[in-house]
């Protein structure tokens, strides 16, 4: 019972470490400061789903390099990676990437399905190919009959099918010209889902830094940033390596994402060429952390009347940790009411795939969080991640990015 005591005292003494590092998983306190943060412990009320305990799951897998047990495995692929415990970690550890550590070396064979998912995230082309036949099904009044005959919750796809929303079915161009002076030039990362289905989003930045004088390139060589794949314990080196290779070709001041949960994993992009993934991620921003410290004094944006209530992504306040620059860049908006929604410290269930794998854990985190936003009594929720915009939309609830709002107050 007094496990959490075995510090290793007898040890040798190691020097003080000035920023965080990856201790092995066995490293663990079990001092319990995770749980209260944890979803997933919220949900079930017991102590395997917390970080602690999966912690010693992944020690398992890792350091002692024994077998685990199917429960085991259920409460470590219960966890939504949502990086709660890494903000309130006392041994600064690094659990996201223990966990991809992990899942790396389970070596899980995905289902058709999820085959069919990695297939189309990596291949842009197969990816154009299916938006038209998409784009024909959302239309053609096909969807509440075939989801009558049950056929799409026998192919496991009907928790997919209903957050379809009409795609983008044309490229973007390659290049968007300033609308200003000319300040100088940007390369936007548009992902592979989000290219189709945040179209929005993506136009609204091109707007936005063509407005303060930013050209924009929009390369058609990038690809998926890779979560997906890394996070389920499939290889995403092909991916990083892709798109690390575009984007420093380009003579560009910057690389900026939309979506705070690619660049989580942007953030944090390892090579085997280190000095390259270096250079990538010396350039990488959060476009709205670049927009609010390019955003020109003269540039006055129209006023607004609405009140909103800002979603903080999980990737935004546990790995990027920028939450503020959206609540800052809003304010640019005369008369505009701005407030966190409540609860945003825990996750609202998307967790990337988490809500196709996941869906009664990931449904009753949506729950909790649909109650905070009926609650907020806001206009217009906002949220900096695509994933969790599309989860969190449903019914009369729309959640936009914060980028659609900025756009829309821009002067004629």
């Amino acid at each position: 019972m007094f496990d959490f005591m075995d510090m290793g005292y007898d040890e040798p003494a190691e020097s003080l470490r000035s920023g965080p590092y990856i201790p092995e998983a066995s490293e663990c306190m079990r001092c319990g400061m995770c749980v209260s943060s944890c979803p997933t412990f919220r949900l079930f009320q017991i102590d395997e789903e917390t970080p602690r305990r999966r912690i010693r799951t992944i020690s398992k897998i890792l350091v002692e390099n024994q077998p685990i047990s199917k429960e085991e495995r259920m409460h470590l692929d219960n966890c939504l990676q949502c990086r709660a415990c890494e903000t309130v970690c006392p041994s600064w550890m690094l659990y996201g990437q223990l966990f991809d550590q992990a899942q790396t070396r389970l070596k899980a064979e995905p289902g058709w399905l999820a085959k069919l998912a990695f297939s189309l995230i990596e291949n842009k082309r197969w990816r154009m190919w299916l938006m038209p036949l998409l784009a024909v099904y959302l239309k053609s009044g096909l969807q509440k009959p075939l989801r009558r005959t049950g056929l799409l919750k026998k192919l496991h796809l009907a928790d997919a099918e209903a957050l379809l929303d009409k795609p983008a079915l044309q490229a973007l161009a390659d290049f968007y010209p300033a609308s200003a002076p000319k300040r100088g030039r940007i390369a936007l990362f548009t992902g592979c889902i989000a290219e189709h289905f945040d179209r929005d989003t993506l136009l609204a930045a091109i707007k936005l830094l063509n407005a303060i004088g930013y050209e924009v390139l929009a390369l058609s060589q990038q690809g998926c940033c890779g979560a997906i794949h890394q996070h389920n314990g499939q290889s995403a080196a092909g991916l990083i390596d892709n798109n690390i290779r575009a984007f420093n070709g380009l003579d560009v001041d910057a690389v900026l994402h939309t979506a705070t949960g690619c660049g989580a994993m942007l953030s944090e992009y390892q090579s085997s060429d280190g000095e390259a993934a270096e250079l990538f991620r010396q350039r990488l921003f959060d476009i709205t952390e670049f927009l609010l410290k390019h955003w020109p004094d003269k540039l006055q944006l129209l006023p607004s009347s609405l009140k909103i209530a800002v979603h903080e992504p999980c990737s935004q306040r546990n790995v990027l940790k920028n939450q503020q620059a959206v609540y800052a860049l809003l304010q640019k908006i005369p008369g505009l009411s701005i407030s966190a929604l409540a609860d945003n410290q825990t996750c609202c269930g998307a967790g990337g795939s988490y809500m196709l794998t996941h869906p009664a854990n990931a449904g009753q985190l949506q729950a909790l969080k649909q109650e905070a936003i009926n609650a907020s009594l806001a206009d217009v929720v906002v949220s900096g991640n695509f994933g969790c915009a599309v989860f969190l939309s449903t019914g009369s609830n729309k959640v936009e990015h914060p980028l659609l709002i900025l756009a829309r107050q821009l002067p004629v």
